[in-house]
């Protein structure tokens, strides 16, 4: 599970950055506003890549996914990729949780070295 969930973090990286050169081009928004909102977001998604398997390490980027949707109101494109970027957390927790299963059940099979 944690691969395939930092593999999303690390693209929601890119994605924020992205945007936050999209929003600085809106009147509305100074520079140091979008780069620090833009900033804390890189990093959050940075350091929640060490901390999936950590107690509330899901719920936090469940947090960043909500957090991406709701950009939509700032960068009208966020919105659907906030929910591609959801529906591939999802995805990344569902599957790796099935990986992680079935390697634990093979794992157990193999027979033990002599």
């Amino acid at each position: 599970m944690r691969t395939l969930c930092a593999s999303t973090l690390i693209g929601e990286f890119f994605v924020i950055g992205f945007a936050g050169l999209v929003a600085m081009k809106s009147d509305d928004l100074t520079m140091t506003a979008v780069w620090t909102v833009c900033g804390v977001g890189m990093l959050f998604s940075l350091l929640l890549c060490g901390m999936i398997t950590r107690p509330g390490g899901v719920q936090l980027g469940w947090a960043l996914q909500i957090a991406l949707i709701v950009s939509g109101f700032v960068i009208p494109a966020m919105f659907f990729l906030g929910a591609v970027f959801a529906g591939l957390w999802w995805a990344s927790i569902h599957y790796g949780r099935e990986i992680d299963a079935a390697k634990s059940r093979w794992a157990s099979q193999r027979p033990e070295p002599r």
